[in-house]
Parts: C-alpha cells; sequence; structure tokens
C-alpha cells in the first residue's frame, strides 16, 4: 500500500511539474525576412511607454499580431536590427498594411517567401510559427 501511495504522489508531482513546464515557457519569436534590411520595418518611437506583452492567449480585440486581418495595419516595436516585433495599430506613416494572411502550417522563411511571392504589391512579410500547426500563419506586408 506504502508502495501504491508513494508511485502515486511521485507520478502527480512529475505530471504537475510537466504541465507547469509547458505553461510557463514562451513560445520562440517569429522571424523576419533579413534579407530585406532596407525594407525592415523599423521601429517607432513610442509617444509612451508600451505596456509589456502578454503572456496569455489575449482577446481577439488585443493588438497581438495573431489576430490582424487583411486590410489592418501593423507597426514593428521591436529593436532596430533585430526580431520584429509586430502589433496592430492604427494606418499610418511607419505602419505595414496587411495585403493578405495565410493561416495554417508554414515551415518558415522561404514559405513565407514563396507565399508572399503570389501578392501583388508587397514589401515585407512576416511568419509565426508555433509547435502547433494550427496557430501558425503568414503575413504578406506593405510598407506605408
Amino acid at each position: 500500500m506504502i508502495a501504491v501511495l508513494a508511485t502515486l504522489v511521485v507520478l502527480l508531482l512529475g505530471g504537475g511539474s510537466l504541465v507547469w513546464y509547458l505553461l510557463d515557457r514562451d513560445e520562440p519569436p517569429p522571424a523576419a525576412d533579413p534579407t530585406r534590411s532596407t525594407a525592415e520595418p523599423a521601429p517607432e518611437e513610442p509617444a509612451s511607454p508600451t505596456p509589456p506583452a502578454p503572456t496569455a492567449p489575449a482577446p481577439e480585440s488585443s493588438a497581438d499580431p495573431r489576430f490582424v486581418k487583411a486590410g489592418q495595419c501593423v507597426r514593428n516595436v521591436g529593436p532596430a536590427g533585430g526580431k520584429p516585433k509586430l502589433l496592430i495599430a492604427p494606418c499610418g506613416p511607419k505602419t505595414y498594411e496587411v495585403l493578405r494572411r495565410f493561416d495554417g502550417q508554414t515551415s518558415g522563411e522561404k514559405d513565407a517567401e514563396t507565399k508572399c511571392a503570389k501578392v501583388t504589391g508587397y514589401t515585407n512579410w512576416y511568419f509565426f510559427d508555433s509547435q502547433l500547426d494550427t496557430l501558425d500563419f503568414v503575413l504578406c506586408l506593405k510598407a506605408r
């Protein structure tokens, strides 16, 4: 009886630790086209400090690019020369209009470039590749 109880405690602690680890870790940041340095989104000087990005899934009204639709605009708030960090923003100078959105599995930069090559007028692309392929997407963008 003691052996069964000890085994049960070990399994519960191990399972709880695994769940905590999986829920607590951050996804790797999405990549953008590093060969387009002249057309890379430039970070915009914020008028006021921006709040940190949420770690939990945000509601659809969020500025998270996971919820952006074609026709909306995004801006890059990432560091200059670093990986882009897009936020949904009102269209204007230093923003990027989403010309087309491809939802579903992406294999990375080459896939994003291939998909956006079919979109007339695009200047940049952005992709998000997660462990769950249903959350992956590619954005074909046009600098404004």
